[in-house]
């Protein structure tokens, strides 16, 4: 893949991450910030490094899940992984602002 392919995948699995949302927070992990890194190789493969907001969330299964899966159906993608870590901890500093927004701390 050239490096503008990459970076049109991943604009693309960006969107489709924001499509995903934390069952007890009205907004997508992409703006949460819980998606902490989105790599794609020259193969289409994507891996994605993301976090939960707590380690006892209650998504822990079918969030990370469903990260994979929306990724993977995108036209172009090869495979995705998905790795749950919890360090950096999350905090609602990763947020971007739209998300303060919405819930009201900004």
């Amino acid at each position: 893949m050239t490096p503008e392919e990459k970076a049109e995948l991943r604009e693309e699995v960006i969107a489709a991450l924001q499509d995903v949302y934390d069952p007890e927070i009205p907004v997508d992990i992409y703006k949460l910030g819980l998606i902490y890194n989105i790599d794609i190789s020259d193969t289409a493969d994507v891996a994605i490094l993301m976090t939960l907001t707590t380690p006892n969330c209650p998504a822990a299964q079918s969030l990370p899940e469903e990260v994979k899966q929306k990724t993977a159906e995108l036209e172009g993608v090869n495979s995705a992984e998905v790795e749950v870590v919890f360090e950096p901890p999350w905090t609602m500093e990763k947020m971007d602002d739209a998300a303060k927004l919405t819930l009201n701390i900004l």
